[in-house]
């Protein structure tokens, strides 16, 4: 290899590695929205569903959420559990939610039956508009901080 040849891979190393940095640095800060698993949408995002035409759980994986229709009332919930973050299951035939890892247990309507959570599941807020459910994703409500918010997440249809 020549000299110059060296150079410019030096040159180039020199570029990754500072451009490897302001990345590290931006990522620290919070500055570059990631996506993936526990990601968040970005701000202002909000998601619509039609509203379900009977009771049922529908499970939006991508987004994680969970929206659920109950008699005249349908919620947003986090998907998942607020022990520990895993992915809460719907169990069909027990008719609740469940978390897999540590057996948590939830009505339809999220308030919690038993298990090591120590509290409801999350809601979104929730708004009704046009034969649609809007569900703001950028903010949770917990039960135990909010009672009159998370009973309020809820619309009727």
């Amino acid at each position: 290899m020549t000299d110059r040849a060296c150079q410019g891979c030096e040159a180039r190393r020199r570029f990754l590695k500072r451009a490897a940095e302001a990345v590290a640095g931006y990522l620290a800060l919070g500055a570059i929205p990631t996506f993936g698993a526990g990601a968040r949408l970005p701000p202002g995002d909000d998601l619509s569903y039609p509203i379900p035409a009977a009771d049922g759980v529908l499970i939006d994986k991508e987004n994680e959420l969970i929206l659920a229709r109950r008699g005249k009332r349908v919620i947003a919930f986090a998907l998942s559990c607020p022990h520990q973050r895993t992915m809460l299951k719907w169990s069909e035939p027990d008719n609740r939610f469940q978390c897999p890892k540590h057996k948590s247990k939830y009505q339809p309507t999220g308030e919690f039956i038993s298990g090591r959570a120590t509290r409801n599941m999350d809601r979104y807020p929730i708004r009704g508009e046009g034969g649609k459910v809007i569900v703001t994703v950028t903010r949770t409500i917990e039960s135990d901080k909010d009672p009159r918010g998370w009973e309020a997440a809820a619309v009727s249809v």
